[in-house]
C-alpha cells in the first residue's frame, strides 16, 4: 500500500516539497487538489525532506493537499497501437483517441551495452541531395541539425519523416508553437506518412516538466520498437528548449548555475539522451536527429557546444539551405564507398568546384574582371544551389548522382573536373561528349 501525505511543507513555483521516506529519485506520485489529480516526479531528495515538480504546476496546490507516491518512474505505454498518435509529454493522449495503458515501459533507463551494439554501417537514405550525397545519414547515428529561430528547420523534419527509408518515425516537440504542432499533424496526415509514427509533443503552454520528459518518452518508445527488429528514426525539436527547461527547473530548485545558467550536468543530460542511438547486433536501430537551435547564431553557447562533443558531426541549417561548408557526417565513410563507386569522387569534386564558386562570387562583388573559367563556375553554382541545395528536391542517391553529372557536363569540359579518367569515360553523359 503506498503511503499518502497530507502535509506539503513549502511551494515554489511548480515545486513543492514534501517530508517522506522510503522515496526513490524520479519516482512519480499522484497530488490530489480542489481541481483534480496531478502527477508530480521527485527531482530532489535531502534526507527525509522531498521535491517534487508537479506536471500541472503549482497553481491551486495548497499546503493540505494529499499526495500519493506510485512507486515507481514514469512509463509509456508500449504496442503497435502507438502508430499515428500524437501523446503529450505526460504520455496522455492528445488526439481525442482512447488512452494507451498496456505493456508499460519504464523512460530514461541506461544506454545499450556496447557488447549488443555493431558498428554504423548502413545508410539511411532521405530523399534530400544535400544530406544522401554530400554528408550521408548513417543508421544508428546521432545528428544535430544546428539552426537559428527562423530558419525551416521543422519543415525539414516533417520531410524527412515523410521520405526517410525508416520502418518507424517517432516525432517528438519540444516548446513548439501550437501552429508548429498543427503543422507536423497535417503535413504528416497529407503525405501519408502519418500511420508509421509517433508523436509526443510538447508546445509552449504547456508544463515545463513534460517538455523534459518529450526525448525520454520518444527514445523508449523507439528502442521498443528497435528490439522487434525495425529501424527507427527518432526527430527531436527543439534541443535548446529542452536544456531551457532544465536551466528553469534548476533556478526554481535554487541549484548552483553554471556556464550561462544552465545545470552543471548539462552535457550529462544531453549525452544520456544522445547515446541512445544504436544498431542492435541481433535487431533493429535508432537513430537520432535533433533540432538545436543557436540564440544569436552563436555555435559556442552551451548546448551547441556540448552538443558538439557529443554528436558525430552536425548538419548546419542556414538560409533555407544545408550548408554543404559547415556540415559534416563522420560516419559517412562508412557507408559511401558502398553505394557507387562515383559517389565519393562526384562528392569531393561538386564541393570543391562550390568553394571556388564562392571565391568568384566574392571577387564579382569587389568588381573584379571575370574570366571564361569565373563565368563556367558561376553557372556551375547556380545550378548547384538550384537542383542540390535547394531542399524542395526530393530524389533517390543515384538520381541525384546522374543529376551531378549533368550539372558538371553542362558547365565544364571532362578535363576540368579533377576526376579520375576511368570515371569520366564510365559516367559523363554521352550527351556532352
Amino acid at each position: 500500500m503506498n503511503k499518502v501525505y497530507s502535509k506539503i511543507e513549502s511551494i515554489t513555483g511548480s515545486v513543492i516539497t514534501v517530508r517522506a521516506d522510503g522515496v526513490r529519485y524520479n519516482e512519480l506520485a499522484e497530488i490530489t487538489t480542489r481541481y483534480g489529480k496531478s502527477l508530480a516526479e521527485v527531482n530532489k531528495i535531502d534526507g527525509d525532506l522531498v521535491s517534487l515538480q508537479v506536471f500541472a504546476g503549482g497553481r491551486g496546490v495548497s499546503t493540505g493537499d494529499e499526495i500519493r507516491f506510485l512507486g515507481h518512474e514514469m512509463q509509456v505505454s508500449f504496442s503497435d497501437n502507438l502508430l499515428g498518435r500524437i501523446f503529450s509529454g505526460s504520455g496522455e493522449a492528445r488526439d481525442n483517441g482512447p488512452a494507451l495503458a498496456e505493456n508499460l515501459v519504464p523512460i530514461g533507463g541506461p544506454s545499450v551495452n556496447p557488447s549488443k551494439r555493431i558498428l554504423a554501417n548502413r545508410m539511411l537514405r532521405t530523399g534530400i541531395p544535400m544530406i544522401d550525397m554530400f554528408n550521408t545519414l548513417v543508421v544508428s547515428q546521432k545528428l544535430p541539425i544546428f539552426s537559428i529561430s527562423g530558419e525551416p528547420y521543422n519543415q525539414l523534419l516533417a520531410r524527412i519523416a515523410m521520405q526517410a527509408d525508416a520502418d518507424v518515425i517517432v516525432l517528438g516537440g519540444m516548446g513548439l508553437k501550437y501552429d508548429d504542432f498543427l503543422f507536423f499533424k497535417k503535413t504528416l496526415e497529407d503525405g501519408g506518412s502519418l500511420s508509421k509514427t509517433i508523436m509526443f509533443m510538447h508546445t509552449a503552454a504547456d508544463p515545463t516538466v513534460e517538455c523534459q520528459k518529450i526525448p525520454d518518452l520518444s527514445l523508449a518508445v523507439a528502442e521498443q520498437f528497435a528490439l522487434q527488429g525495425k529501424d527507427v528514426l527518432v526527430l527531436l525539436t527543439d534541443m535548446t528548449n529542452y536544456a531551457d527547461s532544465m536551466k528553469e527547473i534548476a533556478i526554481t530548485q535554487e541549484q548552483v548555475p553554471s556556464n550561462r545558467g544552465y545545470p552543471g550536468d548539462l552535457y550529462s543530460q544531453l549525452a544520456a539522451r544522445y547515446e541512445k542511438a544504436v544498431d542492435f547486433a541481433d535487431s533493429g536501430s535508432v537513430t537520432i536527429l535533433a533540432v538545436t537551435t543557436m540564440p544569436g547564431d552563436d555555435v559556442t553557447h552551451p548546448v551547441p557546444d556540448n552538443t558538439g562533443y557529443i554528436t558525430e558531426g552536425q548538419y548546419y541549417l542556414k538560409g533555407g539551405r544545408i550548408e554543404p561548408f559547415g556540415s559534416l557526417s563522420r560516419l559517412k565513410q562508412n557507408v559511401n564507398g558502398k553505394t557507387r563507386k562515383d559517389h565519393r569522387a562526384l562528392m569531393d569534386a561538386m564541393i570543391r568546384l562550390y568553394s571556388s564558386y564562392k571565391d568568384t562570387v566574392e571577387k564579382k562583388s569587389m568588381g573584379f574582371m571575370m574570366s571564361k573559367w569565373d563565368e563556367k563556375l558561376l553557372k556551375y553554382g547556380e545550378q548547384f544551389e538550384k537542383k542540390m541545395m535547394d531542399l524542395s528536391v526530393n530524389i533517390s542517391l543515384e538520381e541525384a548522382l546522374d543529376l551531378g553529372w549533368k550539372i558538371l557536363a553542362d558547365c565544364f569540359d571532362r578535363s576540368e573536373t579533377g576526376i579520375k579518367t576511368e570515371l569520366l569515360d564510365e559516367f559523363w553523359p554521352k550527351s556532352a561528349e
